[in-house]
């Protein structure tokens, strides 16, 4: 569909009346008269800077010295093309954006003008014209020489002054302003066009980052507990709990922005998640699923699961059997052994009665596993009056909470890091559930911590 290049004075003012008031917007009024949405910004702009007599601008011919001193003043005040021309009443900023060229290629001389009419610039200082043809007298050799050595000494200047520029890890898009201050400081040696050139980037990206480098970081301290809170807690938070630990510090931020922080500043969550699967088969007595996968308590020691999982470290075994309390997440006890036997999941369990008693209704789960078969399990689960629940054979999805926690802690500690030894696994595993405990807070749990939720309601 070709649009509208051709508006009437009492079209403009119609259009420009509607988008002041509010009655509809730019781009819905471009579509409505089949036009622009930067054509009809641009009315709007000139009819707030010049009332009516800004819709009947015209085109014409403009003197030399009048063409420097907006290129002067644009350049000096970091405006773009667009500001320029509604400063000046230039009806588009297409013509302030060939001066710039002109002016940038030869300099104040290249916007004089010998006659009007057809124009004809002076160039004095007109440089020679590209040619693929390899150069050929002493004259073209000297040039061609002069001019590659300074791209050179260009290129080594702005490379000195992005080291001396940066300082540590940066995010893009403080990347992007070092090479504008870079390019900025280096102007009065070097042609604009030729750094643009070796920075590859746009004469427009640069003129955009000019205005940016004058106007604050409305996030910076936003930016800065962005990064505290991530590395805090070690690469393990999303940009979901980063906006939750943001909001219990009192800042107001949605997650969308959050993570486009993240994504500036190059943070993103290390945590690779991997289920674990075992099954050991049928070696005793088998309860009855009781849980039936309704993993949700209304209050504490209502539902317990447990099983165990293993790690390796250069070929030696650690076994980790806990409990998990299903109200809040809650690791309520847990055993570390060299050795998957028996009485690691007594000891596990004995702690546990200790440390919750008195206990009523309880109803611990777990899968099939040979520890859970035995007499002396059994026997000392209804001695405290605890009822027990096994997964059906080969589902671990009975049991999908307890594999989960394994998940969650081989992902964001397992993992993440290098162990020399199980010594060094065990001090981090009990470090790890005290912060999983105490400090990692739950999406589920309202942006709390499994012993915060269970205090809260309490």
């Amino acid at each position: 569909m070709d649009r509208r290049t051709k508006f009437s004075f009492e079209e403009k003012l119609v259009v420009v009346r509607r988008v002041l008031k509010g009655m509809e917007s730019a781009k819905a009024a471009a579509q409505r008269i089949g036009g622009s949405k930067a054509t009809v910004q641009s009315w709007v702009d000139y009819y707030r800077k010049a009332g009516r007599k800004g819709l009947t601008l015209r085109h014409g011919t403009y003197e030399g010295s009048f063409k420097i001193g907006v290129i002067k003043h644009m350049l000096k005040n970091h405006l773009s093309l667009r500001q320029a021309a509604i400063l000046f009443g230039i009806p588009k900023s297409g013509t302030i954006g060939r001066w710039l060229k002109k002016y940038e290629q030869y300099g104040p001389t290249g916007l004089l003008e010998e006659t009007r009419g057809r124009k004809k610039r002076i160039m004095a200082s007109k440089p020679p014209k590209y040619t693929k043809k390899t150069p050929e007298t002493a004259e073209e050799k000297l040039a061609a020489l002069q001019s590659e050595l300074e791209y050179l000494r260009a290129e080594n200047a702005y490379l000195k002054k992005l080291r001396a520029l940066n300082s540590g890890r940066k995010c893009p898009k403080e990347k992007q302003q070092q090479r504008v201050k870079a390019i900025r400081e280096l102007r009065r040696e070097y042609a604009l066009e030729l750094l643009l050139k070796i920075a590859g980037m746009a004469r427009s990206t640069y003129y955009y980052g000019l205005r940016q480098l004058d106007q604050p970081d409305k996030y910076a301290t936003v930016k800065s507990q962005v990064r505290s809170i991530y590395h805090t807690h070690k690469g393990r938070y999303g940009y979901r709990r980063i906006m939750l630990s943001l909001r219990q510090s009192g800042y107001s931020i949605n997650h969308k922005t959050v993570w486009r922080i993240m994504k500036e500043c190059g943070l993103k969550s290390m945590v690779k998640v991997k289920k674990y699967r075992s099954y050991r088969g049928q070696q005793g007595k088998i309860a009855p699923n009781l849980l039936e996968r309704d993993f949700t308590a209304e209050v504490p020691c209502q539902k317990w699961v447990t099983d165990v999982t293993e790690f390796n470290v250069r070929g030696k075994k650690l076994f980790l059997s806990p409990i998990l309390d299903l109200y809040n997440g809650e690791i309520v006890s847990y055993k570390l052994s060299e050795q998957a036997t028996l009485p690691m999941v007594m000891k596990m369990l004995y702690k546990a009665v200790v440390k919750m008693s008195p206990l009523k209704g309880l109803i611990i789960h777990s899968d099939q596993g040979w520890q859970y078969q035995t007499k002396t399990w059994q026997q000392a689960l209804k001695d405290n009056k605890i009822s027990q629940s096994m997964s059906r054979k080969g589902n671990c999805l009975d049991n999908a909470v307890m594999e989960n926690f394994f998940s969650i802690l081989k992902s964001e500690l397992f993992y993440l890091q290098q162990f020399t030894s199980i010594k060094e696994l065990k001090n981090a595993i009990d470090k790890y559930i005290r912060y999983y405990n105490n400090d990692r807070i739950k999406l589920k749990l309202k942006g709390l911590s499994p012993v915060q939720y269970r205090t809260q309601a309490a």
